[in-house]
């Protein structure tokens, strides 16, 4: 320090009358503010605020909306729109659409669809983009973006009560189908949006038609909701065909990755795949009725909760401290005339509290030092400081520093084998041997022990899966005795059903669409093109073009993202409710198929870049765009992007994928150690970064169920984590998940726990879904007569051969009569 006093200007001056520390501080504010711009620039803004994020089924209706068109399909609007009034005014001379009444519209939407029936490709097409102008919401009679969203939704429920829907189903079919289609885009060296136009115009009615028709309004006339329930029942339970429509959009996903189909629009497939996910099996709030009733049918006692409320009153804890980071700070800043450790114990509190028996001259050697933990890196930044903890009690601010200062959000839950294994500990200490599963008799325990098992069974918590294996234990002992399982029609169960035997296939597929839409993952030479919906036949020239295709290029990777990521955990969750082998199976392929390193690699970026994105024309937005002159776009207005705090589809994936690893490894320790192996701590600690309540919760659940591997020093250097975990994450009783000490924890059992469990998920699929194999159970027919009566389906060719075969088979055969009678 007195070296950098001599430096300073007019040191005798500040010699007599400052003490020999103040001189320096003049400089340091400014190179602080260097280094910590240079922080933001490179690891985006460090300094989080509070992300005001509403996690929900999807964003706004309009932007839903919006994320199905590619910035690069734009002129097609005013081609649609092109195709509609050459029609319109041919057949309704001198008037609008809106000034049309009811039966009029129905009128010249019935002569639309007679339309569809002609072979001519092209009059085809006419007229399916003059039907999807209608479903856009007959923007150019419109004059605010409110009336094209509302003729949107009237039109789309005009065009389901009129059969519209299964016409373009057929169509679709169609088009799949269509090999020269195919064969011409096998053959091309770039596949662009032209090879692709029919399938988008298709798809994209279908999917306004879903999307308009699956959002409720208050002020929705009664014919409306009557129209909405029937439309749910004919995409959930197949009525024209042998398989639900999801099943069918699964198919084209497949066959895309295939490489059978490269001219396929995935986005909008996956898009489309999700909301009608959504529409037919219910988002999370519907999912968390549908759990209630269940578990009222079950006779269990109702949630302790509801953990979507609770979530949504949670507020955001303080990022932790990253020590690898400390030290690059300390290498930076070589002069300092001092060194300190790498993490400093005395601030690892909850949220940084003050310790109440600390002296002020703790307080002032942290002031001191704050230069070296400058940015997020160190424990909190002086000024968050004062914002958020006070120095004094008594000049306490109004803004709450914790969401739940009484108590924790979440009630705690022990489940039954928690109960059974501290009993086998209790029992092996103080008598010797042990019961089982016996969790009554409690003779020769000391009373704590009493006391602590009565707590324990307080906070039992029974889940519908624990039943639904208990059931599935005793149908696989007394198949005969308890006869065939009933099993409810839902779509949910029609739809597992359907994907049954394809399921691996459909599960690779996706996560192959996710690994190259992921922005972490390399362009490779065997990745499939995810592109071919968004690029122009024409590549860009200026660098304007560039620019704005960029922008596209990444916000249609985005939306692929958000798409694959809800409908995969909307699969999850739904499939764990209807039964949990079907859950587990799905759990299972996405770990065969490597889901968990994929994920982590996801996340392994710049996680606050990728939620603070800015990859979006907001002027280009449908349906802002097709009603307001649009501004003349430069690099500078592409560059600043919007001014939204975050991107709400990015937010919303990450919090979607956070979930679906949560999933996968929850109660699983070989996929728990799958995420020590891959070394996920310090993945997971950079997206606590993010001041967003619902996505710290599910990051530190997943450092939760790691720690106790992660060794001891881990745990010491990550107090703060910690000490978040326990403020955050539900807590189970006898849960040693800070100390290692779980007696489920071996490792030799990890390859058995999960052959185990396929070999119960196989016995459940066979007993269920294979009819044809449970042949032992069925009566067996004695009637000599019947039996030769059945009629045996023989191969095409068998009776081409069928002299042949009764020469080898038959006449050149001896009969042994006398042995024949001598076994009769």
């Amino acid at each position: 320090m007195e070296a950098a006093g001599g430096a300073a200007p007019a040191p005798g001056r500040a010699r007599p009358g400052q003490p020999p520390p103040q001189p320096p501080q003049q400089p340091l504010p400014k190179s602080r503010e260097l280094f910590r711009s240079q922080r933001k620039e490179s690891e985006g803004s460090v300094d989080c605020p509070n992300l005001e994020f509403e996690y929900g089924d999807a964003n706004g209706h309009g932007a839903e909306l919006a994320e199905l068109y590619s910035y690069t399909e734009e002129p097609e609007l005013s081609t649609n729109r092109r195709c509609f009034e050459e029609d319109f005014h041919a057949q309704v001379q001198g008037r609008r659409w809106l000034e049309l009444d009811r039966a009029q519209q129905k009128a010249y939407v019935m002569r639309l669809l007679d339309g569809l029936e002609v072979v001519n490709r092209d009059k085809r097409l006419k007229v399916a983009r003059a039907i999807l102008y209608l479903a856009q919401g007959v923007f150019g009679d419109c004059d605010n973006e409110g009336d094209v969203l509302h003729w949107s939704r009237h039109n789309s429920f005009l065009l389901y009560q009129l059969g519209t829907f299964t016409a373009f189903l057929e169509l679709l079919n169609m088009e799949i189908d269509n090999s020269q289609a195919c064969s011409s885009a096998l053959r091309k060296p770039a596949i662009s949006l032209a090879d692709s136009t029919e399938l988008r115009v298709l798809l994209s009615v279908m999917y306004l038609m879903v999307e308009n028709i699956r959002v409720e309004q208050e002020e929705d006339p009664p014919e409306w909701k009557t129209c909405r329930e029937t439309f749910r029942t004919e995409l959930s339970f197949p009525v024209h065909t042998e398989e639900p429509f999801a099943l069918l959009l699964f198919t084209m996903v497949t066959k895309f990755c295939s490489g059978h189909a490269p001219h396929f629009p995935m986005k909008k497939v996956l898009l489309l795949l999700w909301k009608v996910l959504l529409f037919t099996l219910g988002g999370f709030e519907a999912l968390q009725a549908m759990k209630v009733r269940k578990r009222e049918e079950l006779g269990l006692p109702p949630l302790p909760e509801d953990s979507i409320q609770v979530m949504r009153s949670m507020r955001a804890a303080s990022p932790p401290t990253y020590s690898i980071e400390l030290v690059e700070q300390q290498q930076q800043k070589r002069g300092h005339r001092s060194r300190r450790p790498l993490v400093k114990q005395d601030s690892l509190d909850i949220y940084n509290e003050r310790d109440p028996f600390k002296n002020d001259e703790a307080g002032v050697d942290e002031e001191e030092n704050d230069d070296v933990d400058s940015g997020i890196e160190g424990e909190l930044d002086l000024l968050e400081r004062d914002a958020i903890i006070p120095a004094m009690p008594a000049q306490r601010p109004p803004i709450e520093r914790v969401s739940f200062p009484k108590g924790l959000p979440w009630a705690p839950k022990v489940r039954q084998k928690d109960i059974e294994h501290f009993l086998e500990a209790s029992r092996n200490k103080f008598i010797g041997f042990t019961l089982g599963q016996d969790t009554e008799t409690l003779i020769g325990l000391p009373r704590p022990i009493h006391e602590s098992v009565k707590t324990l069974k307080q906070h039992k918590y029974v889940s519908i899966s624990d039943v639904q294996i208990k059931n599935e234990e005793e149908l696989e002992k007394c198949p005969m005795s308890l006869g065939e399982e009933e099993v409810q029609e839902t779509p949910c169960e029609v739809l597992y059903r359907a994907m049954l035997y394809n399921l691996p296939q459909y599960m690779i597929a996706l996560l192959k669409i996710l690994l190259a839409a992921a922005p972490t993952s390399k362009a490779k030479t065997d990745s499939i093109n995810i592109l071919a919906d968004v690029l122009p036949e024409e590549m860009p020239i200026t660098v304007l073009q560039s620019m704005k295709l960029g922008i596209d290029v990444n916000r249609h990777k985005e939306i692929i993202v958000k798409s694959i990521s809800a409908l995969l955990l909307l699969l999850l969750k739904h499939f764990k409710l209807n039964h949990i082998y079907q859950f587990e199976y799905v759990s299972q392929h996405l770990v065969f198929a490597n889901c968990i390193p994929l994920i982590l690699k996801f996340f392994n970026q710049n996680i606050m870049s990728y939620i603070t994105a800015k990859n979006s024309i907001s002027v280009l937005d449908y349906p802002h765009c097709t009603v307001c002159d649009l501004p003349e776009l430069t690099a500078e207005s592409l560059e600043a992007g919007d001014n939204n705090q975050f991107c709400w589809r990015n937010l919303f994936s990450c919090i979607n994928l956070l979930r679906i690893l949560n999933k996968l490894t929850k109660w699983k320790h070989s996929r728990t150690m799958m995420l020590v192996v891959f070394k996920s701590a310090p993945i997971l600690k950079r997206a606590l970064k993010v001041k967003q309540a619902m996505m710290q919760l599910y990051v530190l659940k997943l450092l939760k169920i790691q720690t106790k591997y992660l060794g001891r020093q881990w745990r010491k250097s990550n107090m703060k984590t910690m000490s978040a975990i326990y403020q955050k994450v539900r807590h189970r009783m006898n849960d040693d998940w800070a100390y290692g000490n779980d007696i489920d924890a071996r490792p030799w059992d990890f390859q058995a726990e999960e052959c185990t469990l396929r070999a119960n998920i196989e016995a459940f699929n066979s007993r269920r879904y294979d009819k044809a194999q449970d042949s032992e159970f069925a009566p067996v027919d004695n009637c000599l007569q019947s039996v030769l009566g059945q009629r045996l389906e023989l191969p095409e060719d068998f009776h081409y051969s069928y002299e042949l075969w009764l020469e080898r088979e038959v006449f050149s055969q001896p009969i042994r009569w006398e042995e024949l009678l001598h076994y009769q």
